[in-house]
């Protein structure tokens, strides 16, 4: 089948070689690769990915998202995902871009659109779904729009709109409505991951982050669990381990790292990254930055 967003490969590869992974747009950043890649760990926050060229897979939790040229992957709350790129050639290179989701332009349109946009149940933070073809058209214009600075401010935030619309009207507006809907289940659990994210270091009550919820304690472990796919303590401990290996590339004492994140045991820490990472942090430290070293020298 003919992907319908092909248009987007020349656009996408020719932004990419100009600006980069960051544009001049505020929330929208730009991949290319020409080979698989190895595991990526990172803290996807609401935002919309298309792919133009290749595949991805996401993982959330226990939960696996392959998505392919002509595909989409939303994520409606802040959530720890690890990825790979698992197709990519330097004939065919990965295209794809992402485009941060504003709220406040859900809701707006929610409000205004009332009657055509009923509430969803609670669904996962990340879906995958084929794109419609109207989108096309409004993604292309968005992305040439980064040739002409002096349009960027007064015409992107029109058509960052349309986009908005666009995927509410489609296949991933159920997910969609669940960030502009305050009193959805997802967008109160979505409260309890972006206070994990900014305080990741504190110790961690359920009861607490219930109540910032306006939960009960056993109705916010469920609904956060069938967003994030894991439970609150598991949420809080792959954000720290994360920021644990970002921490690893400044050749810290192990102990201080796992301090800094919030651990009080440093064989503690050692144990839960070495799980999650395969090797023990002082190890794959220097592996990281030895890889940073060899890249700087290419």
């Amino acid at each position: 089948m003919q992907n319908p967003f092909g248009a987007l490969i020349p656009l996408l590869d020719r932004q990419y070689r100009r600006f980069g992974r960051e544009t001049p747009l505020d929330g929208l950043a730009l991949s290319r690769t020409e080979s698989p890649s190895g595991v990526i760990r990172s803290v996807y926050r609401p935002s919309f990915c298309v792919v133009a060229q290749g595949a991805k897979i996401s993982v959330l939790g226990e939960r696996s998202f392959r998505y392919h040229a002509g595909q989409g992957l939303l994520a409606s709350i802040d959530v720890p995902v690890t990825a790979r790129i698992v197709e990519a050639s330097a004939d065919r290179p990965y295209l794809a871009f992402s485009l941060a989701i504003s709220p406040a332009i859900v809701s707006e349109m929610l409000i205004e659109q009332a009657q055509a946009l009923a509430d969803a149940p609670t669904i996962a933070a990340l879906t995958t779904a084929d794109l419609d073809p109207d989108l096309c058209e409004p993604l292309t214009r968005l992305l040439t729009l980064l040739d002409a600075p002096r349009d960027l401010p007064v015409l992107a935030p029109l058509i960052q709109r349309e986009i908005v619309w666009r995927l509410l009207c489609g296949r991933l507006g159920p997910t969609l409505r669940q960030l502009g809907l305050a009193d959805s289940h997802a967008a109160r659990s979505g409260c309890a991951t972006a206070w994990i994210r900014n305080h990741f270091a504190e110790p961690l009550l359920v009861a607490d982050l219930a109540a910032l919820a306006n939960m009960s304690v056993p109705s916010f472990h469920r609904h956060f669990k069938a967003v994030t796919t894991l439970t609150p303590i598991q949420f809080q401990k792959r954000i720290r381990l994360q920021e644990a290996r970002r921490l690893m590339l400044a050749e810290g004492p192990v102990a201080s790292v796992g301090y800094a994140i919030g651990y009080e045991s440093p064989a503690q820490f050692t144990r839960d990254y070495r799980r999650m990472f395969g090797v023990p942090p002082g190890r794959d430290g220097a592996a990281l930055r030895a890889n940073m070293a060899a890249e700087a020298e290419r």
